[in-house]
């Protein structure tokens, strides 16, 4: 055999076991990979459950608005003059009872004119005297009677009654009704120059100082009566036909920290066409509570027969909600009565479904489920 024969011996038989080397290393790898593949695992997640139990169930819906005393007035100016230093300064968290001088407003000039007017009547009627006794004798000691007590610091007394048609038209042909009104009118005028308190409260406003100049129409401050307050809130048309009043209501402070009680005190016919909501009053005694406060108002109304509260989380939005059965998720159509913050009114579930307690995350209708306590 010559040295070239030799040599492509050599040469193919070292392919030959090449090849056969790559094939049984190959498969060696195979192997190896289809022996580090593990099967999957089914994961089956635990089920907290509750069971169905239908009953009456309250329905609450919660409002927010700001508190306001119950008894407050503006305080406005409707003559002009200087304010007047009194016995208290006018100055907000002053208190003042009933009766009461708040503001006092310089009379002086005007006052002069009404006493003026008062001597003027005085006169008026003692000129007529004379005519009186001797037209009408009947009518004299009234009218003499009348001319005592006019005082010309003193408001002017009721006019005599004047019985008859004749007495009627002689008085006022001589002028004396026009200046008796007149003086009424000036005499109600001038009680404007002095503001006493309607009720017995607190001077939470004060915009003027005493010495300074007030003007007709100015505002002055305000006054309120603390310990009685007022809530005004806005609740769905639908839901205001199920209130009450007089019903009590929850109320609490919107950092939640605080809690209050009150009652419903009005209920408005009239529905707000923009939001179709309806006006509810609520008012409270409690003496925790300041006016200018925002709290939360928590308003239950009728309650509803033979339904279940769920959490809102447990309620799907097609309506439906998990139960289990055979350990396997099951899905059930429920009727929404009533929607709160957190909870969902629903009826329509038999007594006794096993439902979850819990949601689960990726749930689905014939999900493989293991039941917990």
């Amino acid at each position: 055999m010559d040295l070239n024969k030799l040599r492509s011996a050599i040469l193919v038989g070292a392919g030959i076991i090449g090849v056969f080397l790559a094939a049984v290393f190959a498969k060696n790898l195979v192997d190896s990979k289809a022996a580090a593949v593990v099967p999957a695992k089914i994961v089956v997640k635990e089920a907290a459950i509750s069971y169905a139990k239908n009953g009456p169930v309250p329905i609450y819906i919660n409002a927010q608005g700001l508190v306001n005393a119950k008894q407050k007035i503006e305080l406005y100016a409707e003559v002009q003059g200087i304010f007047k230093p009194g016995n208290k300064l006018f100055r907000t968290g002053q208190s003042y009872g009933l009766g009461e001088t708040l503001l006092q407003i310089d009379a002086s000039e005007f006052l002069a004119n009404v006493k003026a007017s008062r001597n003027n009547l005085h006169n008026q009627i003692a000129a007529i005297l004379p005519d009186i006794r001797l037209d009408f004798p009947n009518n004299y000691q009234a009218w003499a009677s009348f001319l005592k007590r006019i005082d010309i610091e003193k408001n002017i007394p009721a006019l005599p009654e004047m019985d008859t048609e004749d007495i009627r038209l002689f008085i006022s042909g001589r002028g004396i009704l026009t200046a008796y009104y007149n003086l009424k009118n000036l005499e109600q005028r001038l009680s404007k120059f002095s503001i006493r308190a309607p009720f017995t409260g607190i001077l939470t406003e004060a915009l003027v100082r005493e010495g300074t100049l007030v003007r007709s129409g100015q505002k002055l401050g305000e006054f309120m009566k603390p310990g009685v307050y007022e809530l005004l809130v806005s609740v769905p048309q639908s839901f205001s036909k199920k209130l009450r009043k007089g019903a009590i209501v929850e109320l609490e402070n919107l950092e939640g920290t605080k809690s209050y009680t009150g009652f419903i005190r009005n209920i408005n016919a009239k529905v707000d066409p923009n939001t179709q909501t309806t006006a509810i009053m609520i008012e409270t005694t409690d003496a925790q509570l300041s006016d200018g406060v925002y709290v939360s108002a928590k308003l239950q109304g009728n309650e509803m027969e033979q339904a279940i509260s769920l959490p809102r989380a447990l309620v799907r939005q097609d309506g439906h909600i998990y139960t289990v059965k055979d350990n396997v998720l099951q899905s059930l159509a429920v009727h929404v009565v009533h929607y709160s913050e957190d909870q969902v009114v629903v009826t329509g579930i038999p007594d006794g479904t096993a439902m979850l307690a819990k949601p689960i995350m990726g749930a689905y209708e014939g999900m493989p489920v293991k039941v917990t306590p």
